[in-house]
């Protein structure tokens, strides 16, 4: 068989499958789509710039840390991290337990922004299988529909297996939309774990260089950014 008429072969399977083809070749596009996006949006860098990480282990290893410069860097640098980060030193002089839970407040936030876009993918996982089966319902009742109408000596049996042979044309079709969806979806809902554990292991680098702050008052982030480095003052 040529490709041409392999294309032929397909096209004809496609037709076959009815109207419910086009809703299942709408999601799968839906998949590639977005996860093409979530490929792009969902860098490493976007999570932990180098830059960022690098800048804030030079702040908490040789001494005492300045608040101010990691501040401007984490304005310098805009990713999930830097939110975070930036979310505690503006608690900073409150007490530890707040300024965890500012972290917290945040990450929560970023991470459902992430998914946010996932979702559709999630979607068609659960939707294009049903839309097969669906299709495959419908032409399972067409196909026994025409079997039992058929004229006396016609053979049944053959009416019937190309009926169910074109019935489950849609339930393929689902299937081999959702599981690739389903593997994308998983791979990507990794990285973004991937990517907070990053954010977590150098948001616990810092938490500890905050606690000798704890109790000293508070600075807004207009001072945080434009002060030159020291204690900030109450």
């Amino acid at each position: 068989m040529t490709s041409y008429e392999r294309v032929q072969t397909l096209w004809q399977l496609f037709l076959a499958g009815g109207l419910l083809m086009w809703p299942i070749v709408a999601m799968s596009l839906v998949v590639v789509t977005f996860g093409f996006e979530r490929l792009v949006a969902l860098r490493r860098s976007r999570f932990v710039p180098r830059k960022l990480r690098d800048g804030i282990a030079a702040l908490v290893k040789p001494g005492p840390f300045d608040p101010r410069k990691a501040y401007r860097l984490c304005r310098q640098f805009p990713s999930a991290l830097a939110d975070v980060l930036a979310a505690m030193l503006e608690k900073i002089g409150r007490p530890i337990p707040e300024i965890e839970r500012a972290a917290e407040v945040v990450k929560d936030r970023e991470a459902s922004r992430l998914y946010a876009n996932i979702r559709p993918i999630a979607l068609a996982v659960t939707v294009t299988p049903l839309l097969g089966l669906l299709g495959t319902v419908q032409g399972m009742i067409l196909a026994f529909y025409t079997t039992a109408t058929l004229d006396a000596g016609a053979n049944r049996a053959a009416e019937l297996a190309q009926g169910i042979y074109v019935a489950l044309i849609t339930t393929f079709a689902g299937l081999c939309v959702a599981i690739p969806a389903a593997m994308i979806a998983h791979w990507l809902e990794g990285r973004i774990l991937r990517g907070f554990r990053e954010v977590d292991a150098v948001v616990d680098d810092v938490l500890p260089c905050l606690e000798r702050y704890e109790g000293k008052g508070r600075v807004t982030p207009e001072q945080l950014a434009a002060e030159p480095a020291g204690t900030p003052r109450p």
